[in-house]
């Protein structure tokens, strides 16, 4: 169901599965780290987001990610020169040939993003996926946080992908929370009713 923004309620995310469970383990990891090395969960953090960001909007990287017909020996010779390239570190090289090695590398996106949602829930934020036919100005930014924030949404962290099919406006997901003011969502709205009529 898509709402405007200042009417949403707050509704709590409640992640579960596989994804999740990788994600708890490298988070407990980052936490046995922390004692001698402070720096490690943004770290690891920073390495997972960057490797998101690489499988967003690279397509070669998707395809190689998610093709089942590469054998762990493939896939490893593959992805670790890419995760050395992008300057990933030992953690998430770590965890990578864990999902290899379990045949699950398409997982990859999930557990990057779950890892991003417990460390936003740990410390109290939210993660809001936003969607926009241009790249948003910094004013735009600040005027998005604010109306999230008059919803009833705290700690808002953008995370932001640019897609120029929206035409103009944008979509916004929070948990399960969707919000669509996308102009080519109001347009295919618009083309529906116009079926309805005739």
């Amino acid at each position: 169901m898509v709402e405007s923004i200042a009417s949403a309620a707050q509704v709590p995310p409640n992640p579960t599965g596989l994804a999740d469970r990788y994600a708890l383990a490298l988070l407990g990891l980052a936490d046995d780290l922390r004692e001698r090395d402070p720096g490690a969960l943004d770290r690891i953090a920073g390495d997972l987001e960057r490797l998101l960001e690489l499988w967003r909007q690279d397509s070669a990287f998707r395809a190689f990610v998610a093709d089942p017909r590469l054998a762990a020996a493939e896939q490893l010779k593959g992805a670790f020169p890419i995760l050395e390239r992008i300057g990933v570190g030992r953690e998430v090289r770590n965890l990578v040939g864990v999902l290899i090695a379990n045949r699950r590398l398409a997982r990859l996106p999930e557990v990057a993003m779950a890892f991003a949602a417990k460390l936003a829930e740990r410390r109290g934020q939210q993660i809001a996926e936003v969607a926009t036919a241009h790249p948003l100005s910094d004013v735009q930014r600040a005027q998005l946080i604010a109306r999230l924030t008059e919803a009833g949404y705290s700690g808002i962290r953008l995370r932001e992908t640019v897609d120029p099919s929206l035409l103009g406006g944008l979509v916004v997901r929070i948990g399960s929370r969707l919000y669509d003011n996308s102009i080519k969502s109001k347009l295919q709205r618009l083309q529906f009713a116009m079926k309805g009529a005739a």
